[in-house]
């Protein structure tokens, strides 16, 4: 598949229209991987443009019509799969595993999304007014999806699959640091499946030009959703742009997830799950485990065995087989993790294993002792530190779970299925997973979160919800529902006139 660096507008390939470019760096070895396209406002204009003219047209093929397109892009996938692999790699230094898995979940979310859009329709409601009732799924239009730059090619096809099943079409925005994976990439698979031009439109820009760029996202008059996958701070500022306008916004923001391990549980799996879920992807996930509260009498074990279990990760180099831990993305995600670590000892917390970074790395790091006053308590840490927290029981341990203004994910681990499923409806996050880890994702289950960790929810009946509108569309079968002041008048019957 060959690499493109250009915009994708209408089915065609373009330089942005000042024709400048912005340098896309490999985070391992911090070189330039790829020059882009810089796009400014006008650029997304042409593209909301594109897709506005050719969604009607891909509506009309119907679920069907649009299922045959999309599954072409899944065989795409299939057939790339390797350069996709590497192109996570070199892009966002994901290791080959996580690379490997993210394609593997990327053609999941086209099937979800076909199964989903094949679900849908009309539903009969009765009624007393002599009408037939018709309740009515349609797209809203162009859906523009902002994506993030830790999983680019599956989150970004998250969305895109589903807003494209549904019979939308679809302007993708990807990150700053993941242009290629995160949209360029998709278009090729798109243009290789013969998708039609402007259903799937890409604009890339640097940094520089995110807000212009973005503005029209949300701004211009064709677009009907947006989705968002990013930060708290800039989640906020759309959602309002979006609620000005009375446009569907749908939100998957940051997270500070906690695994609650209670007395009875099994530490073996307990363990192993902590372990996946703090450090896969070096931490860089939104529902990755960030804290870990653990009842008082298993503290010490549980402490010892997960502090060894990751001081003993391989971590550098994502090209190199055996590692398991690559790099941060960028030296200003590498400083911050630095400064919580540095800022937590300097207050009285202890480092168990880690804590200072090395090159483009940030080996794994086990904090205790954290208080509130620190960063590393109430600050989302993007990245392989991780804080313990020992509670004094059940209650103590969901306490400190729920101080946190995020709620995305959770996981409690106890050998009473039913204790945890009670403690997880006061579990303040949008999903909470009994005897799992917090990084878990399944294509056709609704996903999202709650308080500062966003809203709407992606995949399932949650997309569905996101990118179609519901309309009433209803039949009079019977008639005088008019009432007698407002009915035209009508002849009497012979005999009946006074």
């Amino acid at each position: 598949m060959k690499s493109e660096t250009n915009l994708f507008i209408a089915g065609a390939w373009t330089p942005a229209a000042n024709e400048a470019v912005f340098e896309n760096l490999n985070p391992a070895t911090e070189e330039v991987w790829a020059s882009v396209a810089d796009a400014d406002a006008s650029d997304a204009d042409r593209a909301i443009d594109a897709a506005a003219e050719a969604q009607p047209a891909w509506e009309a093929l119907g679920s069907t019509g649009r299922a045959e397109v999309l599954m072409r892009v899944s065989a795409a996938i299939d057939e790339h799969r390797d350069e996709l692999v590497d192109g996570l790699i070199a892009e966002v230094g994901s290791v080959r595993m996580k690379a490997g898995a993210e394609t593997f979940a990327s053609a999941g979310y086209i099937a979800a999304a076909i199964d989903a859009a094949a679900t849908i329709e009309p539903v009969e409601l009765p009624s007393n007014m002599g009408k037939r009732n018709l309740i009515v799924r349609k797209p809203v239009g162009v859906v523009s999806v902002i994506s993030p730059w830790n999983v680019p090619l599956a989150l970004s096809m998250r969305a895109i699959s589903y807003a494209l099943a549904l019979g939308n079409t679809v302007v993708v925005k990807p990150s700053e640091e993941s242009p290629v994976s995160g949209g360029l990439a998709i278009a090729r698979l798109f243009e290789a499946a013969g998708a039609p031009p402007g259903v799937l439109n890409v604009v890339t820009c640097s940094r520089d030009n995110v807000g212009s760029v973005g503005n029209r996202l949300v701004d211009h008059p064709a677009v009907g959703a947006i989705s968002f996958t990013g930060s708290e701070r800039v989640g906020r500022l759309l959602a309002a742009q979006a609620g000005q306008q009375l446009k569907k916004i749908d939100l998957e923001l940051g997270g500070s997830d906690a695994q609650i391990i209670l007395a009875d549980a099994d530490l073996d799996g307990a363990v192993d799950a902590a372990t996946f879920g703090a450090f896969n992807h070096a931490g860089q996930i939104c529902m990755s485990t960030k804290r870990i509260v653990v009842e008082e009498p298993v503290a010490d074990e549980f402490i010892a065995r997960f502090a060894e279990r990751a001081g003993g990760l391989a971590y550098g180099s994502p090209y190199e087989a055996t590692t398991v831990v690559g790099p941060i993305i960028n030296r200003g995600q590498l400083d911050q993790l630095q400064a919580a670590v540095d800022d937590a000892q300097a207050k009285g917390a202890r480092v168990l294993v880690g804590g200072t970074s090395e090159g483009t790395c940030f080996p794994p790091t086990v904090l205790v002792d954290v208080t509130p006053e620190m960063i590393a308590y109430g600050t989302e840490l993007f990245g392989p530190v991780r804080v313990v927290h020992v509670a004094a029981d059940s209650e103590d341990a969901l306490r400190i779970a729920n101080d946190s203004k995020y709620g995305l994910s959770g996981s409690i681990w106890t050998a009473d299925i039913d204790r945890g499923l009670a403690m997880a409806d006061r579990f303040e996050t949008g999903m909470v997973h009994i005897n799992g880890t917090t990084l878990a994702a399944e294509p056709h289950v609704p996903f999202g979160g709650i308080k500062a960790s966003g809203m709407g929810r992606h995949c399932g009946e949650g997309s569905i919800e996101a990118f179609t509108e519901t309309r009433w569309h209803s039949v009079q079968t019977s008639p005088g529902q008019v009432p007698p002041p407002f009915a035209a008048k009508t002849s009497p019957e012979p005999g009946q006139e006074s």
